[in-house]
């Protein structure tokens, strides 16, 4: 993967649109493999959040064996496979790992990083306070590691656990 430099935006509201836009071009691509839905999850998919400006699609398959297929259908049209946390799911980007425009991760639907993945958006959509909290860590972490990607994206995960930790006690608690 790419290890060129790390910027945070301002949220874009072409964000939703590019991301449905993307979402067609899947749905009418790889309709033989989407199980359950496709999803804009990260940053993007939440307004008013800044963001690398990469739209984030989570698209959930049956299992990572019954969607081996899809790597070559997506590799000629457009995405770059590349086997990242390939035990969970298959990455891919577009146009080229330099130039990122979208992160596609196919994911077995309502698997343990299915749920997390919309847990987590859905709580940051919700609650402007943790979303402001995520923005201001990742502006902080951009700034201190804009030429690591693993390591930013490392430094952001204390974070993210301790959320989900307390999304998941909230629902417990209802």
């Amino acid at each position: 993967m790419s290890e060129d430099a790390i910027f945070i935006s301002d949220y874009n509201p072409d964000w939703p649109g590019l991301f449905q836009a993307e979402k067609s071009f899947l749905s009418g691509l790889l309709p033989q493999f989407i199980t359950g839905s496709i999803e804009h999850v990260g940053s993007t998919s939440v307004p008013g959040l800044a963001a690398k400006p990469v739209i984030d699609i989570m698209l959930g398959v049956k299992s990572l064996a019954e969607s081996q297929g899809a790597i070559e259908i997506l590799s000629a049209n457009g995405y770059c496979y590349y086997p990242y946390k390939s035990d969970v799911m298959h990455w891919f980007c577009k146009p080229t790992p330099e130039i990122r425009t979208h992160h596609l991760h196919l994911v077995p639907f309502n698997s343990p990083l299915w749920l997390e993945r919309l847990a987590f958006r859905d709580h940051l959509r919700n609650h402007p306070q943790d979303a402001a909290a995520y923005c201001e860590l990742k502006r902080k972490l951009a700034r201190e590691h804009r030429q690591d990607r693993e390591l930013y994206t490392q430094k952001k995960w204390p974070f993210i656990q301790a959320l989900l930790t307390k999304i998941k006690e909230g629902s417990h608690a209802k």
